[in-house]
């Protein structure tokens, strides 16, 4: 079996939708987006808890095996929150001649 992942990594809380086909079936997870004392990484930890949940096998941190997944899909608002909320890093654009559309 393969599992499907679509993941939204915001600044707060990722959210992990797991699709398993062969079952008919899903599993939802969210987690902390930063969490540096239980994870390094929120989308992998997700991946790792539900592939270890559906698979019944212990899987160490930061340790995924991609045999079992299909495809991942992620988006994130975390830039486009900076961008609106002008919390980003100033930032200048320089292009050279033939660039007029940018």
């Amino acid at each position: 079996f393969k599992l499907r992942f679509s993941i939204d990594r915001g600044g707060t809380f990722t959210d992990i939708y797991a699709e398993i086909p062969s079952e008919s079936k899903f599993i939802v997870l969210k987690l902390l987006s930063v969490d540096p004392t239980n994870y390094d990484d929120a989308p992998r930890e997700g991946i790792r808890r539900i592939l270890q949940q559906v698979t019944g096998k212990t899987i160490p941190k930061n340790c995924v095996d991609t045999s079992n997944i299909e495809w991942i899909r992620m988006g994130t608002t975390v830039a486009t929150n900076a961008l609106l909320e002008r919390k980003g890093a100033r930032t200048a654009l320089v292009t050279t001649k033939g660039y007029r559309d940018i």
